[in-house]
């Protein structure tokens, strides 16, 4: 399972919608057979890659057994059933690392294995299992996408300089670091701030990727300058406005994008709407999102922290103190010090000269 799980991490900047899975095949006596894991979507899973690779090196699988991190589907989609193939293979044993939450699977494909008097284990390697899918967990169970908040800052907190210059805080270590991952995610997420200010493509350069994530904007009025960098042939670009205006939205859908009217609840007549960051998150996942990587300015990173939105931080801390400057996030202020959001750290390792944290809103992963 731990050889499953490792083949299963290497899909991570590939299968975007589906999850990563990893498979590896066995003699009764551990030797083995054949290992895969899941392609782009659209390509063989995980147990029929595997089962291609066990073929081409000439080893029969009859008798062998199936491990595997997911849940084999039981369902036609863009392929058919792995669980069919492993037992037209004559697979002995499944040993599964968890069920899939996908309700067009969920123990149907266990079920199917066991009817065909496969014999089925559940549970080795369960967690890691989920950890490397919270994404396609969050968005099969809570029906929105895993928030990734990503922010480079120096060690007193600040993102950037009073004008809203940032470029750059971290290091080239850090910030290739971040572009692999960005390149995990399904999206990334900016505002029209950042748009406006910084100009910027937010693709993946600096890792390998066999696919660009989708790109999302929040830009309540669409401000989006038609000439803007971020307009990359290939890519999907998602720009979620509150305000119409169809003569915009014509011209930005002329050049590639989508636009999405969101507007949220107002207060007043004579205050404009903003996008509704909830509905939004919702859209997305109906759209397949799994990992929503936001890279964002301080306004946008605060809406989205008030509401509750954000599951996990991704923050590259650089080894220098700014003083006056742009922060993280703007919201509050809080009436009190136990209303701050509270966080678990998940790791903390260097990343060139700066820092990596890692920190997850407590008990957000459990759903």
């Amino acid at each position: 399972m731990r050889t499953a799980l490792d083949w299963a991490e290497r899909s991570l900047r590939l299968t975007a919608p589906n999850p990563h899975v990893g498979c590896v095949l066995t003699t009764p006596t551990g030797q083995i057979l054949g290992l895969g894991h899941t392609q782009r979507a659209g390509g063989p899973h995980a147990e029929v890659m595997a089962l291609r690779d066990a073929a081409a090196k000439g080893n029969a699988v009859e008798g062998a057994t199936a491990y595997v991190t997911l849940e084999p589907c039981a369902h036609q989609g863009r392929t058919g059933p792995c669980c069919d193939a492993l037992i037209a293979a004559g697979i002995h044993k499944v040993v599964a690392a968890i069920a899939d939450p996908n309700p067009l699977v969920a123990g149907q494909g266990f079920a199917r294995l066991r009817t065909a008097g496969i014999e089925v284990e559940i549970g080795a390697g369960a967690a890691e299992s989920r950890e490397l899918n919270i994404g396609f967990f969050s968005r099969m169970v809570r029906k929105t996408p895993w928030v990734r908040m990503k922010i480079a800052a120096t060690l007193d907190g600040k993102t950037a300089l009073p004008d809203g210059r940032s470029q750059w805080i971290t290091g080239v270590a850090a910030r290739t670091d971040g572009h692999a991952w960005r390149a995990r995610a399904c999206a990334v997420l900016t505002g029209i701030g950042t748009v406006l200010q910084d100009r910027p493509r937010l693709d993946i350069r600096l890792v390998d990727t066999p696919r660009q994530p989708h790109l999302v904007i929040v830009d309540s009025r669409l401000e989006t300058p038609l000439d803007a960098p971020l307009f990359i042939a290939g890519r999907t670009l998602l720009i979620y406005g509150a305000v119409h205006n169809e003569a915009k939205k014509a011209a930005l859908e002329a050049q590639g994008a989508t636009v999405v009217y969101l507007p949220g609840a107002v207060s007043h007549p004579d205050v404009q709407p903003k996008v509704d960051l909830s509905a939004m998150l919702r859209d997305l996942a109906q759209r397949e999102v799994n990992e929503l990587h936001v890279e964002a300015g301080e306004k946008l990173n605060g809406s989205l922290l008030r509401e509750g939105l954000v599951d996990e931080f991704l923050v590259y801390l650089a080894p220098k103190f700014m003083g006056q400057g742009l922060g993280m996030a703007a919201f509050g202020p809080l009436a009190q010090l136990s209303d701050a959001l509270a966080l678990e750290f998940k790791s903390a390792e260097p990343c060139g000269a700066d820092l990596r944290v890692l920190a997850r809103v407590a008990g957000r992963d459990k759903f």
